[in-house]
């Protein structure tokens, strides 16, 4: 097949959405600030300051998105603070090591105007890794780890719908019907590489009425019918429509080169934010990954490029 060309038609409004995403005042705004202490309790004599979980965010975003330490996080809000005068006070790298692993993160999207397509993949990110130098010298060592990122990406919007963080021993289809039930719009449909290609995810995805976009295994073959197990009709279909057409057919019918949108965002994250995590403790790391998550939807509502194919 001959390589497709794209041309990106919406140059100048893309430009201006790379510049606002240097602007401080994008993470760190009016509302924020509002919203920064918790009044109910810093109004009590003798407490400490708290914060709020806008301001831990608001923390956390800004060490991710200038890849910061904690102890350097502290000294940016100072700096900001100060600068613009603010009556508030900034949370130390202690209290921010401490909120992070308890910080609940919702991730915003846009509400479609329609049904939603979910394409689903996952990626590594590491915990305790080497360099690629190290590695070609002397190997990997044993401890060697890292932490599963698992992502649902609307197809039309490009945004995260759904993601959650998991060992590296969980498998990516142990974990669809968790991301499956953080989508609270209809699903129409939802594509998904071979690792997802059993009859339990075809049950999460009929669940959820909407067509599952899976390719079957080279050496699938069809199964017995059985009307009170819907999954294995429709994984038949697919069976029998890689049979009959091809493989290639069926991807081009189907819609699934979609998928490749779900890595674009792997992509995008480790291009953006690094591949390693830095929190020591589970759960730390996984509100990291979603903070990321949180970072990138950002940038994606101010403005992607709108290329077609020439």
């Amino acid at each position: 097949m001959k390589k497709q060309r794209y041309k990106v038609r919406n140059w100048k409004e893309y430009n201006e959405a790379l510049v606002k995403r240097g602007s401080l005042t994008l993470w760190f705004d009016e509302e924020v600030i509002k919203a920064w202490h918790l009044v109910s309790i810093i109004d009590d004599r003798g407490a400490p300051p708290t914060y709020s979980d806008v301001a831990i965010l608001c923390a956390l975003s800004l060490k991710v998105i200038f890849q910061l330490p904690l102890r350097a996080t502290e000294g940016l809000l100072c700096s900001l603070v100060e600068l613009m005068g603010l009556p508030i006070k900034v949370p130390d790298y202690t209290t921010l090591s401490r909120r992070q692993a308890k910080l609940r993160v919702e991730i915003p999207s846009l509400i479609p105007t329609d049904s939603r397509h979910v394409v689903i993949d996952s990626t590594g990110l590491k915990v305790f890794g080497e360099g690629e130098w190290k590695v070609r010298q002397h190997g990997y060592d044993k401890r060697r780890t890292w932490r599963k990122l698992h992502l649902g990406i609307d197809e039309s919007t490009q945004e995260i719908v759904a993601s959650t963080v998991t060992t590296n021993d969980i498998k990516d289809s142990q974990v669809l019907g968790e991301l499956l039930e953080q989508v609270d719009e209809s699903i129409t449909q939802v594509s998904a590489d071979s690792a997802y290609d059993s009859f339990e995810c075809y049950q999460q995805i009929l669940e959820q009425e909407a067509e599952p976009v899976i390719p079957p295994r080279k050496d699938a073959v069809e199964r017995t019918e059985d009307s009170q197990h819907p999954e294995i009709s429709a994984r038949n279909q697919v069976v029998r429509i890689v049979t009959e057409k091809g493989r290639q057919i069926w991807k081009q019918e189907s819609a699934y080169h979609r998928r490749s949108l779900a890595e674009t965002a792997m992509f995008r994250i480790k291009t953006l934010f690094g591949d390693q995590l830095k929190a020591r403790l589970f759960e730390s790391q996984a509100v990291e990954a979603f903070v990321r998550c949180v970072v990138l939807n950002r940038l994606t509502a101010l403005g992607l490029p709108d290329a077609s194919t020439i």
